[in-house]
């Protein structure tokens, strides 16, 4: 199973309305399976601000989050993504990290 299914799977604990992974680790010099994007739509955000739906997300991925370099994390409710339906594009990578040799 890809590291974007298994990304899928776990979230789908969030019983989200609306549920899209990318992998955008093309887009990034760390290899492949090490970025992505995910946005999730789930009435379980309401009432939560930014940080909290993040910890919510980040607790239904466990382990997973260990084993990716990056996630950009959009969530909405269903109220909040009826409203424009997309999220932002990510930006482009601007090379390595501090940490790459």
């Amino acid at each position: 199973m890809t590291k974007q299914a298994q990304l899928e799977t776990a979230l789908a604990s969030l019983q989200p309305e609306h549920l899209q992974v990318l992998d955008e680790s093309h887009m990034h010099s760390r290899g492949l399976e090490t970025h992505y994007k995910a946005i999730i739509v789930s009435e379980q955000f309401q009432g939560l601000n930014a940080v909290k739906r993040h910890q919510k997300v980040y607790a239904s991925l466990g382990d997973l989050m260990g084993q990716i370099h990056a996630l950009a994390l959009h969530t909405y409710t269903a109220q909040e993504w009826a409203k424009n339906a997309s999220a932002p594009a990510s930006p482009s990578c601007l090379g390595g990290s501090k940490h790459d040799h």
